[in-house]
């Protein structure tokens, strides 16, 4: 009645582990079959941030290195991350180029920050003033940027696309100084700025790619767009953990006729473009059917 076809990482053909070709050890000829999913196991690994396709890996910082004005890029590697991880790769951005100081206790201070505020359902960013000499019981690192003459923020420009990820706007600056006029957030007498995306009436999408599309070759779905849309997955686990998904029925879908030497299944996100996938360790379970067997079949049992 029905035929089931194992996929996993031996049937994956390239390095980002999306997309994967079943041999048939003959060919097999399909006149009048549907296919669904049966299930499927996977660990939530794709990633939210990376230069390629979702090149939203991006945003720039303007500070002062003895009183001249410098602006740098962030690149964030391309990777699987909560606003934690990308809160501490900016840490790391800030002690590769001096732009912290070290406390009397040997904790450092770093002079912008990102992190979620629950409360608002929002994501926060926090510049801190950067001082015009060395505080008390402080030491500066062997690459520090130097102390301006003036106290000042460093500013940080949100590019497009990373700007969904922290659900600010575009091109959205935070302040060098007081003394700029604010549009959005506050910074108290201490010169420390804090603002939350909820105030532009925006909400952060950290992963952009919340549901995995399964796409697989030959598929005839007059209602889908692409056609080849068989099934989306939307995980229900931690990053990093594993997604076990059972179907409670199987959704059919028409295979079109013809004679069959493969089928290739590809995983896509929610803007139809190839995932990246970071754990290869997958199966996914594919049945296929015979309708005119199906329908023989129900008859015969009536």
């Amino acid at each position: 009645m029905s035929s089931t076809i194992v996929l996993n990482q031996s049937n994956i053909v390239n390095a980002e582990n999306n997309t994967f070709v079943y041999k048939f050890p003959n060919s097999v000829h399909f006149p009048n079959h549907q296919i669904a999913i049966q299930s499927v196991s996977m660990y939530y690994s794709w990633q939210n941030i990376n230069s390629t396709p979702l090149d939203n890996n991006k945003l720039t910082i303007s500070y002062y290195s003895n009183d001249t004005l410098t602006t740098n890029t962030i690149t964030i590697p391309n990777g699987l991350y909560e606003i934690t991880d990308i809160n501490n790769y900016f840490q790391y951005w800030s002690i590769q180029n001096g732009l912290y100081l070290i406390d009397e206790v040997g904790d450092y201070t770093y002079f912008f920050e990102i992190m979620v505020n629950p409360t608002y359902y929002a994501i926060q960013i926090n510049t801190f003033q950067i001082p015009i000499a060395l505080p008390l019981g402080f030491t500066a690192p062997e690459n520090w940027i130097g102390y301006p003459t003036t106290p000042y923020n460093p500013s940080l420009t949100i590019l497009s696309n990373f700007n969904n990820i922290i659900g600010f706007p575009a091109g959205f600056s935070t302040p060098l100084n007081s003394s700029i006029s604010l549009s959005y957030g506050s910074m108290n007498e201490e010169g420390s700025y804090a603002v939350l995306s909820s105030d532009f009436g925006l909400t952060p999408n950290v992963q952009p790619n919340s549901n995995v599309l399964f796409s697989v070759s030959n598929i005839n779905n007059k209602y889908a767009i692409p056609s080849s849309i068989i099934y989306s997955l939307s995980p229900s686990v931690a990053i990093g953990n594993q997604i076990i998904e059972k179907p409670p029925q199987f959704s059919w879908n028409k295979l079109l006729p013809g004679t069959y030497h493969e089928l290739r299944l590809q995983l896509l996100g929610t803007d139809y473009k190839p995932l990246t996938i970071l754990d290869k360790n997958m199966t996914i379970l594919l049945v296929i059917r015979d309708v005119k067997e199906e329908l023989m079949f129900l008859g015969g049992k009536n």
